[in-house]
């Protein structure tokens, strides 16, 4: 067994745990003494934020750990978001780092999958000329309707 993952949660903070859903009414120090699949709520991607092709890929990965009841149709987004991005993709950086993403995914670590994408915004964010915490990158040619419709359909919604 691994050492135990102390965390504390504020108040009104969601913590996802292999699939449920639990709000804190206080701030609240817990331990989790056993490996589960956990996810925090400031690391959770809201629909509105899927603006850049690897947020898009993000908010796919997340739907599958947090409701994995539901997992085949975000896995379904997942693959064809996966299979654009390496197609398109040129940048050396990238491409290794979502190889590796779909290692992490078939072997079911989708936190560490997470946590391998947000490594990667900074390369895509110099790449699409934005901030890295940039909701939106500007200059570029896609909306907010393209990126959402691109999205729904398995697309990436930029080249890079």
């Amino acid at each position: 067994m691994k050492k135990p993952i102390q965390l504390v949660i504020r108040a009104g903070e969601r913590f996802f745990v292999n699939g449920a859903v639990i709000r804190f009414a206080q701030k609240t120090p817990i331990e989790l003494m056993n490996d589960a699949v956990f996810l925090l709520e400031q690391h959770v991607l809201h629909a509105e934020d899927t603006t850049t092709p690897l947020r898009q890929l993000y908010f796919s990965v997340q739907a599958m750990l947090i409701d994995p009841a539901n997992r085949q149709p975000a896995e379904t987004l997942y693959l064809g978001l996966h299979t654009s991005l390496l197609t398109a993709v040129r940048s050396p950086e990238l491409r290794a780092g979502l190889l590796d993403i779909g290692m992490l995914v078939s072997d079911g670590r989708l936190v560490d999958a997470l946590k391998a994408i947000r490594a990667l915004y900074p390369v895509e964010a110099a790449i699409l000329g934005a901030s890295p915490a940039d909701p939106m990158p500007s200059g570029k040619e896609f909306s907010d309707d393209c990126s959402k419709r691109d999205a729904r359909r398995g697309r990436v919604a930029a080249t890079y």
